[in-house]
């Protein structure tokens, strides 16, 4: 079975068809894609911000990630399951797109640095958890959060507008 395969069948699946011919399935769909990201990276910035030592400097990186966390997790969970809806109804499409490609990658590469972060910086913290100015690695770790997150975004709108132009 090859992909272009498994992403026709993908696009024939009855969620597919809700989303490709209800007047409302894409719109809504997509309202909640851009209420996840809002939610996920909007919170997910003040974490960074935190990082980078440029705001929320009198509190511990661990208080700021410990009160946010629920919030990103949850517009991450709804970015993520709207995104995989959206990707079913235009899986061949999508996946010729570059800026899609682009899109995964980005967000292939933020999963992997926070992944880093967690168990390569963070079992260090307790040296920095109440600096304002946490260390230049852990500083690098919250800039390159917010340049792979501006990335994906960047790359999700360019998506949308070239998709599905006609060549």
């Amino acid at each position: 079975m090859t992909l272009s395969t498994i992403f026709e069948w993908l696009e024939s699946t009855a969620l597919a068809a809700v989303i490709q011919e209800s007047a409302y399935g894409f719109p809504l769909v997509v309202a909640l894609h851009i209420l996840g990201l809002t939610l996920s990276v909007g919170t997910l910035v003040w974490v960074d911000l935190r990082l980078l030592g440029l705001s929320l400097r009198g509190m511990r990186v661990s208080e700021v990630y410990r009160g946010l966390a629920p919030w990103f997790a949850a517009g991450f969970l709804m970015m993520f399951a709207s995104g995989a809806v959206l990707f079913t109804a235009y899986a061949t499409s999508a996946y010729a797109n570059v800026f899609f490609r682009i899109k995964m990658l980005a967000l292939l590469l933020a999963a992997l640095n926070a992944v880093a972060f967690h168990f390569v910086g963070g079992r260090r913290s307790t040296a920095w958890d109440a600096a304002p100015r946490p260390p230049a690695t852990v500083r690098i770790a919250g800039l390159a959060s917010l340049l792979l997150w501006v990335t994906v975004i960047v790359a999700g709108r360019l998506m949308s507008y070239t998709m599905f132009s006609s060549p």
